[in-house]
């Protein structure tokens, strides 16, 4: 579904100090529908000297450390494996950075490709002052307001080039290395974090969730029954695991995508989506929803939520991100009367009328919410189309042809 999807991390040293370097390091989000929310970003290595962290603007580190041997101008941060966070927006405008001080979030590159970029600059002390004699940090991390990133090694790239000013002249960095950072949902969860529900105009089945998708109730301390809503401050309280409450369902998931084939035309067809938070004290922010259906591709109409296609291979436009509009439904308040989003998207039926409404045809294929796959029903399980409706004798006007045809069958016999 995003086969580029990856955050790129570049350290450009801009100039040399006596004792160390002065860096730019700039985060890149490559990821089409995957951002990264609050609380926001951190980024953490390990010093391979005993190198020391002077000053940093647009961030800071989270730790300054034991930095007892210095006895004047104290440095920002001593740790040995020093972790950075972003500033919030609110920070002091001489602690400001370009790109910078977001909280931490970084928007998705499909969703707004100018707020998916974060940077900060650092200056860097007992370190080497020239490419000979520097030693790249090693063994980065990086959690997007938790974890599941994997991380490269750093490798030494051609030096990034700059145009300033009017855009006549070009300089460059004195020395550029760059990683990156690829998420994996398996190393969050062993479950899936949201599940898919079904249901259609043309039956009364509906599909829920599969049972147990996200996790079984037993065991689960962080669930609170929907009768017991009123309550929910206090259980909050007395777990202590705000960010994990959520409503007591059997699928469990804190996010629930339902898909209702709501109309049927002669040359287009409707769906409602849904999209539910049974998650407590959350808010999810400038979320995300990535579809695969074949008739995307015909998509005419979209209330509510802004679309936009995934080319993912080449020429094939089966895919695409729904997401919310600032200001009226870019974020999906928490569990609750107003925890859903929910839009109606108009398909237009192709040519070669592949479109159907058997063997659970009109249903997605595959659904992600911020990027983390979503658990599917099995499709033995979809809303099916009644017999009724496959086999039932021709009515109105195409039947009094048959007919007609049937009689002037049998008077041609009878003159023959």
């Amino acid at each position: 579904m995003d086969p580029h999807g990856r955050i790129d991390v570049k350290w450009d040293v801009m100039s040399w100090t006596p004792d160390g370097y002065v860096a730019v390091v700039t985060m890149t989000n490559m990821q089409t529908y995957r951002h990264i929310e609050s609380p926001g970003w951190t980024l953490g290595w390990k010093w391979a000297k005993k190198e020391v962290i002077w000053s940093v603007l647009g961030a800071q580190a989270s730790d300054q450390g034991d930095c007892s041997s210095f006895k004047e101008n104290l440095p920002h941060s001593c740790k040995k494996n020093p972790s950075i966070i972003d500033l919030l927006p609110n920070a002091p405008f001489n602690q400001q950075f370009s790109q910078c001080c977001k909280g931490g979030v970084l928007a998705s590159q499909g969703q707004d490709p100018a707020a998916a970029v974060s940077s900060f600059q650092i200056s860097i002390g007992r370190s080497g002052t020239s490419k000979k004699t520097i030693s790249l940090p090693q063994d980065f991390y990086l959690l997007g307001s938790g974890p599941g990133y994997t991380c490269t090694a750093a490798a030494v790239v051609s030096p990034s080039a700059f145009y300033l000013g009017d855009g006549r002249r070009r300089s460059q960095a004195l020395m550029t290395w760059s990683l990156t950072c690829s998420y994996s949902q398996t190393i969050v969860s062993k479950n899936p974090s949201c599940c898919v529900s079904m249901s259609s105009f043309y039956s009364t089945q509906i599909t829920p969730c599969p049972s147990c998708s996200c996790g079984c109730q037993q065991g689960q301390a962080n669930c609170v029954n929907r009768k017991e809503d009123h309550k929910i401050s206090s259980l909050v309280e007395k777990s202590k695991a705000e960010r994990k409450m959520v409503q007591c369902t059997e699928h469990m998931c804190p996010i629930k995508v339902h898909w209702h084939v709501k109309n049927n035309y002669k040359t287009h067809w409707r769906v409602k989506l849904t999209v539910t938070n049974f998650r407590y004290r959350t808010n999810y922010t400038k979320w995300t929803l990535a579809v695969h259906h074949p008739s995307l591709r015909s998509l005419a109409n979209v209330s509510s939520f802004l679309y936009k296609p995934l080319m993912v291979y080449g020429a094939s436009n089966d895919t695409g991100m729904f997401y919310g509009i600032d200001g009226v439904n870019a974020v999906l308040l928490e569990a609750g009367s107003n925890g859903n989003v929910q839009s109606e998207i108009l398909l237009q039926k192709d040519n070669n009328s592949s479109f159907s409404l058997e063997h659970g045809w009109p249903f997605p294929w595959r659904i992600y919410f911020n990027g983390d796959e979503c658990a599917m029903p099995s499709p033995d399980t979809y809303p099916s189309l009644p017999s009724s409706a496959r086999f039932s004798a021709p009515t109105g006007f195409g039947s009094i042809k048959g007919y007609l045809q049937i009689l002037v069958f049998i008077v041609l016999i009878g003159i023959v």
